[in-house]
């Protein structure tokens, strides 16, 4: 007779012969989310029905077809918040999560009373700021209708303000120029042509991953509206590819407007997003 423990085992072997790299996460993963559980409470489980090991199997199926784990679970968690995600929408990363350690450091130093989401996708990074800073205004902005759906779901109940605007458009957020103390983008940033995983490559939406030949194509825009919306030392944060971690410092300091410009990593180390101060340059 299968128990839960060879459901998961066999799962986990599955998932590494398909090359998946979270595979014994995943196969718990999947398995706390049949149970209505948690993944430290699997052990503590009475042995499922036979029911639970075909949904199951159901499950493994699908995820080694590199089906993401967090569309067939139906959620994503992203530092003290766990948002809706599903085809259609960019499903939020752990790598992410530096921009919003570092954005809550600069929190406790200063105010931050309104802070502006840029491609905001699901609503994470906004929701987030807006759970761990109830005093600040969280400006999120979208123009995925897809995002924007899942983005209104999760938004829902919090203090977060959605904008249905593409952030490249001139005198976007006019009425805000100067003000803002805190802009976060998590951008399309990854240039064109580049090789990704099945996960990514075939489930996340192009308009949320791809910035042009050279991937930039996005993050230069934004670099003008930081500099329009900000304050005098108002804080940027833009995330980016890891090859142009250089490019996005440069996309700051030619507006004229930024000092202090500095590449950030993440938590394996990798270059993740570059911050900037904006100046008293007009």
């Amino acid at each position: 007779m299968t128990t839960l423990r060879d459901a998961i085992d066999s799962a986990a072997a599955v998932f590494a012969d398909a090359g998946i790299d979270s595979a014994r996460y995943d196969a718990e993963a999947l398995a706390a989310h049949l149970a209505g559980t948690d993944r430290g409470r699997l052990a503590l489980l009475a042995p499922p029905d036979a029911d639970f090991f075909w949904r199951y199997r159901d499950l493994v199926a699908a995820r080694s077809a590199r089906i993401p784990l967090q569309h067939l679970i139906g959620t994503a968690p992203f530092g003290p918040v766990t948002v809706q995600v599903g085809p259609g929408v960019f499903t939020p990363r752990p790598e992410t999560e530096a921009m919003l350690e570092w954005a809550l450091k600069q929190a406790a130093a200063q105010p931050l009373s309104l802070i502006v989401d840029a491609c905001t996708g699901s609503g994470a990074l906004a929701i987030a700021l807006a759970h761990s800073l109830p005093g600040a205004r969280v400006l999120a902005v979208e123009n995925s209708q897809a995002a924007l759906d899942y983005a209104r779901r999760n938004c829902a109940g919090t203090s977060v303000e959605l904008i249905d605007a593409d952030v490249t458009a001139p005198g976007l957020l006019s009425q805000f120029d100067g003000r803002v103390d805190l802009l976060v983008s998590n951008p399309p940033y990854i240039p064109d042509g580049a090789v990704l995983d099945p996960e990514v490559a075939q489930h996340d939406p192009a308009q949320a991953l791809f910035g042009g030949p050279d991937g930039m194509s996005v993050i230069v825009p934004l670099a003008a509206l930081a500099a329009r919306l900000l304050r005098v030392g108002g804080l940027v944060a833009i995330e980016h590819d890891d090859t142009t971690s250089e490019a996005t410092v440069a996309a700051l300091l030619d507006t004229g407007c930024f000092q202090d410009a500095a590449p950030r990593t993440d938590l394996a180390g990798r270059p993740r997003f570059v911050t900037a101060v904006r100046n008293g340059q007009p």
